[in-house]
């Protein structure tokens, strides 16, 4: 799974700027700063990190079923989870929606 990191601890600037991060296309280790906030692909993710981060009571696990991506947010960045083909379809997991 593709993973975008936004660099902000601050909930309601990534929920700003959210959208516009889906909609931009970034190649991986590219970055990109959106009303400045610095947001960088980070390449693809093995399966099992989704399941190891969850985990971890520092990190909180949110979902956007409409967009079918996981967000976790921990320390000052939030990463956004995009399935690949063939990954877990985010859409039936269990975590609170945004």
């Amino acid at each position: 799974m593709k993973c975008i990191s936004v660099y902000t601890d601050n909930f309601e600037m990534f929920s700003d700027v959210f959208e516009k991060v889906m909609e931009i296309d970034l190649k991986e280790n590219d970055e990109q700063e959106l009303e400045g906030i610095l947001v960088s692909d980070s390449g693809e993710v093995p399966a099992h990190y989704l399941e190891r981060m969850s985990v971890k009571p520092e990190v909180v696990v949110m979902k956007d079923r409409d967009k079918g991506v996981m967000i976790l947010q921990h320390g000052k960045v939030f990463e956004i989870l995009i399935p690949s083909e063939g990954d877990l379809d985010f859409s039936e997991a269990a975590p609170a929606s945004l």
